[in-house]
């Protein structure tokens, strides 16, 4: 699975686009474009790959994510088996940083929304969202010229002052992301999002990096400041404690959905990096009341 640009350019007289999607599924597509987006679920449950990132997602959520920024969003697998009761459903808006004047949110009355772009870089996350955000977001839908660009800077305006938030892409992701320069550690990032719950070798990244495979460790130590296994773990990790928090799964078929072999290497690992047991993971946020991380 390659890195794909998507073309959003077709803006019909507008100066941002809006839509509703509506699917099966959310499909699996790792994929880029030049414009923010502003997600509103409505249906389906899942994991939104984003940056190097993994979240699940949820009915009811919103996320922003800013521009070239890497990302997938993709339904929990019930959702592929032609279930009747089950299908996916977004409102996605995509509008680039100065569609209202390269100047507009420089101003100091729109440097609270300028501070939110700057935020969308790393893909943020927002929770506890009012059910009269999300109806604004589908009554904007029907609006027109004026009148629909001022209720979407509402929309704006309400995100950037909502406190509730989780930015997603690591800021080491970003500062060695660069999408014009190293095409093949997109592909290689593709390639650990697209697998990690299964085997993936040092030496199929550097074949997939047309390099070989030592060249390839040294050069991904130093471009994420770590090895590729631990990366990898580290993915793995952040994906079970989504899976744990969901609270439907048990810690052994967490292990497993997880891309862990076994689940003595798994509480090796977890430990390693959460500085805890899965366990006791579990327990400490059920006991502070969390449903979200």
């Amino acid at each position: 699975m390659k890195l794909q640009f998507a073309d959003r350019s077709n803006f019909n007289n507008s100066s941002f686009t809006t839509k509703v999607k509506k699917y099966p599924y959310f499909l699996k597509i790792w994929h880029y474009h030049p414009e923010l987006e502003l997600v509103v679920v409505l249906k389906s449950e899942g994991t939104c790959f984003v940056g190097d990132s993994s979240e699940k997602f949820h009915e009811g959520e919103i996320v922003l994510l800013g521009e070239i920024l890497p990302h997938m969003w993709l339904s929990d697998e019930d959702y592929f088996q032609s279930n009747p009761n089950l299908s996916a459903k977004a409102y996605v808006m995509h509008f680039k940083r100065d569609y209202l004047g390269s100047k507009f949110f420089e101003t100091p009355e729109m440097q609270h929304i300028h501070s939110l772009f700057e935020r969308a870089k790393n893909g943020i996350k927002f929770f506890d969202i009012d059910k009269e955000l999300i109806q604004e977001a589908r009554d904007m839908l029907k609006l027109e010229g004026f009148n629909k660009t001022v209720a979407f800077l509402t929309i704006l305006d309400k995100l950037s002052r909502h406190k509730s938030y989780k930015l997603l892409a690591s800021q080491g992701f970003l500062n060695t992301y660069v999408l014009s320069q190293n095409k093949h550690l997109d592909n290689v990032h593709a390639y650990i999002f697209k697998n990690f719950y299964k085997t993936i070798t040092l030496k199929e990244a550097a074949r997939i990096a047309h390099m070989n495979p030592s060249a390839f460790s040294r050069f991904f130590k130093r471009s994420k400041g770590t090895s590729f296994t631990r990366y990898v773990t580290g993915i793995r990790i952040g994906y079970a404690c989504k899976l744990l928090l969901g609270g439907e799964c048990s810690i052994t078929t967490v292990c497993y959905e997880s891309g862990f072999n076994s689940i003595s290497n798994f509480n090796r690992q977890f430990r390693l990096i959460m500085n805890c047991s899965p366990s006791d993971y579990l327990r400490e946020h059920k006991k502070s009341g969390s449903d979200y991380e």
